[in-house]
């Protein structure tokens, strides 16, 4: 029993320290970079490209901030019935960030949404475009040192008849 009383002490000790060790709350900038990628199915369409986001957020407690981002995913091509098709495609994202912190290192899952913006072209077939707003989300990780955070990061775009992913690498400041 003293046993199990002392565990349990030390457990709750160790718990009502994290917040402590909690990273600075406030806001922050930053940027990623990393490979993004777009499918389409109904084109057996697949294209990869290099692409990078602008980060500004508010981390108003340890465990929660919203983020805003402006992501460009690049230009990315490939061939359809023998055709080369090329796309573009960025928008500006708004998130929930929920965070777990882990000692230096938070876990982290967003959900929010991206009003998008793509161009599509098919050289000697035509050029067009598409926008809209749909759903955004994501898990990830970073560490932390003071005010710098490294953070790696996998994020889904569920943009009108395509999937968009992005899997980056980048770093954030928070300033107060």
């Amino acid at each position: 029993m003293r046993k199990n009383v002392m565990t349990g002490l030390v457990a709750a000790l160790a718990l009502t320290g994290l917040p402590a060790v909690a990273a600075d709350n406030g806001i922050y900038l930053g940027a990623s970079v990393g490979q993004s990628g777009l499918e389409i199915d109904d084109l057996d369409y697949d294209a990869d490209a290099t692409g990078y986001k602008i980060i500004a957020g508010w981390r108003f407690l340890d465990w929660l901030a919203v983020e805003g981002n402006y992501v460009d995913f690049g230009s990315g091509d490939d061939r359809v019935a023998g055709n080369r098709i090329e796309t573009e495609a960025d928008g500006i994202s708004l998130s929930a960030v929920g965070f777990l912190p882990v000692g230096p290192v938070d876990l982290f899952a967003r959900v929010g949404a991206i009003d998008w913006s793509a161009d599509v072209s098919a050289p000697g077939v035509g050029r067009g475009s598409d926008d809209g707003t749909d759903l955004a989300y994501g898990v990830g990780a970073q560490f932390r040192v003071w005010s710098l955070s490294l953070r790696a990061e996998y994020e889904m775009f569920d943009i009108s008849d395509a999937d968009v992913y992005m899997i980056s690498v980048g770093a954030t400041w928070t300033f107060f």
